[in-house]
Parts: C-alpha cells; structure tokens; sequence
C-alpha cells in the first residue's frame, strides 16, 4: 500500500509536516516494499487559498491510498474522502515513526477534519 506522509523535510527521520495542504514535502512510503519517493509540496505552502485541495490532487497522482498528517481542514477532508483516501492522524513524529505505528494500527482514523480552513 502506498502512504502519503507529510513532512517538513526530505528525509525518513525529519519530521511529520503537521499541516496537510500546506506540508513542505509529501512522503510517499511503499508499506510493502519499504521503499520511499519524496515529492517537494512547495507550490502549496504559500498558496492563498486551495491549498488543502491542490494537495489531494497531489496525493491521487502519486497513488497514495492513505495519507498521514497531523491536521487537515474541511475541504482537504472532504476532498480526500471523495477520492476513497484514508487519512490517519498523528502527533508529532519522525516520517518513519508514522510508518511503523500506521503499520501496526496505532494512528488514529479521520472521522471529519480536525482544524478549521486556512490552518496555519
């Protein structure tokens, strides 16, 4: 399965990016080969407004069937929803911290958005 995981940098040790639209990188992790493909979110980060959407389209053309983040707003929510792509919520950890506790079902499954539009 195919997991996007927002992050603040490029690396498997740097950080989860805790704002989903507007993450600086978004980490796709193979969760059965282990392998990793980093993709630069930077077109979104300062984007006045859509940020959340943009970011959903993002996710779909990489193929992710999840996503991992520690916030996302109603429309980023609603839009991911549509598209059938999970999000798992998580608080502040490594990118592979993420990984290891989504694979062994410790992340917590998004029931609606849990920060209001234009989060910051």
């Amino acid at each position: 399965m195919k997991v996007a995981v927002t992050a603040s940098g490029q690396a498997l040790t740097d950080p989860v990016d805790l704002r989903f639209g507007r993450a600086k990188f978004v980490v796709v992790v193979d969760t059965d080969t282990g392998g990793s493909t980093v993709h630069d979110n930077a077109q979104n980060l300062n984007a006045a407004q859509g940020a959340g959407i943009q970011s959903t389209e993002t996710v779909v053309r990489l193929g992710a069937e999840a996503v991992i983040t520690g916030h996302v707003g109603p429309k980023a929510f609603r839009a991911l929803k549509t598209t059938g792509i999970k999000v798992y919520l998580c608080s502040p950890m490594s990118v592979a911290e993420a990984v290891t506790a989504f694979k062994a079902g410790k992340l917590q499954d998004a029931s609606a958005a849990n920060v209001e539009g234009h989060w910051a």
